[in-house]
């Protein structure tokens, strides 16, 4: 079947707005991309959308951008990737770059303010987590699977175990669910050939083992900072707040941003809609070097995003084809279920542990569930006026 061929515009646009909208880190994403290329658009299946959740939690990088990747991958190729990707990434770049260069005249955001955003991450995530389960866990068993997951990953909470639950997954649903497994009917992610695959798995490679030596070679402040930012990309599993301790021992002991400036920046981060990975831009803007400002920042940004443009797009061809298997399918219904339990311990945390505190707080996840599940308001709003009534809820507490 021909890959689906949408403009760039198009693509660029439908990610624009989510890169304005999308508050509440990376699980947070996953809701907001599921209802909006899932239920809204329909530009994946159910099954293809979680068969791309399973796919960028193996991989290393920022995993809602790789699946915004993956989505505009699967829509134009290439061209549909990058407008996923610039449109997603920019709005909160552009905010954490004008940050750095203005942060002596800006004032933070209130507390309230920003305690709302994490409560609408709650209702996001629960909407997201109740859709998948009832599509992709419809029997005891897929059920079952699901809960050990959660309690395996609430016991265990780390990037190495959600990898290891997949992989749990897999193995399970691949002898419990042989009789279900039927080969995928939706089309492909991917057409990218093997060859050019490959080629970018080579590259993802020969940078990441060959910028060190560079950078150790030659002493160039724009070569350092590549080679900083993309070793961060490369490296860190679990999601954004996996790299900060990796960021921190890169940048500041050097003296390239002071500690207060990277952790007030970090703090602005969070709330700032967009992947969270734009932390990069604020510190290559921060930079104290001949490499800072709009170049820094933008320098620094690309580095930490091209291994998992590399990886996701290297890995998509090899992932559908596994895919078209009985066998494979078999194993993804079980890594189906385990993403959903995946989801749902981390819905619990960090997702509610770091929102709700008190009574105040979870009638205000619940009215914005509300609003979301039964009056099918644009996830937008809902984040708007969430952190509105959160800012109301602080003033009047004080």
């Amino acid at each position: 079947m021909a890959q689906p061929q949408d403009s760039f515009r198009t693509i660029f646009l439908a990610f624009l707005r989510l890169g304005f909208t999308s508050f509440g880190g990376p699980v947070a994403h996953l809701g907001y991309f599921h209802a909006e290329f899932v239920t809204r658009r329909a530009w994946l299946t159910e099954r293809g959308y979680a068969d791309l959740v399973a796919l960028c939690q193996f991989l290393p990088g920022p995993a809602s951008s790789q699946i915004g990747m993956g989505v505009g991958y699967a829509r134009a190729g290439l061209p549909g990737a990058l407008a996923a990707w610039l449109g997603f990434t920019l709005p909160s770049a552009v905010a954490m770059i004008l940050l750095a260069l203005g942060m002596q005249h800006w004032g933070s955001m209130p507390d309230g303010v920003l305690h709302g955003l994490k409560v609408v991450a709650v209702a996001v995530v629960a909407q997201a987590v109740w859709g998948m389960m009832q599509k992709l866990c419809p029997q005891v068993p897929h059920k079952l699977l699901m809960a050990g997951a959660t309690l395996f990953l609430l016991a265990l909470p780390s990037a190495w175990s959600q990898i290891a639950v997949i992989l749990a997954g897999a193995l399970i649903g691949r002898r419990l669910f042989a009789g279900q497994a039927n080969p995928a009917h939706s089309p492909p992610i991917a057409q990218m050939s093997r060859r050019v695959a490959l080629g970018l798995l080579l590259g993802f490679a020969v940078l990441l083992a060959g910028l060190p030596v560079l950078a150790a070679s030659f002493e160039n402040a724009t070569l350092a900072m590549v080679d900083v930012f993309y070793r961060s990309g490369a490296l860190v599993f679990g999601g954004g707040h996996v790299m900060l301790p990796l960021l921190q021992a890169e940048v500041v002991p050097p003296g390239w941003v002071d500690n207060d400036t990277f952790l007030a920046g970090y703090g602005a981060a969070q709330a700032v809609p967009g992947p969270l990975f734009t932390f990069a831009a604020f510190l290559g803007a921060s930079a104290d070097g001949p490499v800072n400002g709009w170049a820094g920042g933008m320098l620094a940004l690309v580095a930490i995003f091209v291994p998992a443009f590399l990886l996701v797009l290297g890995a998509l061809p090899f992932w559908d084809r596994l895919r078209s298997s009985t066998a494979a399918r078999a194993s993804l219904i079980g890594v189906n279920a385990a993403v959903v339990g995946l989801l749902l311990a981390a819905l619990y945390d960090p997702v509610w542990t770091s929102a709700i505190h008190a009574p105040a707080d979870l009638m205000l996840a619940a009215l914005a569930l509300l609003a979301l599940m039964r009056f099918k308001a644009p996830p937008w709003a809902v984040v708007v006026l969430t952190a509105l009534l959160g800012g109301l809820l602080q003033a009047w507490a004080t």
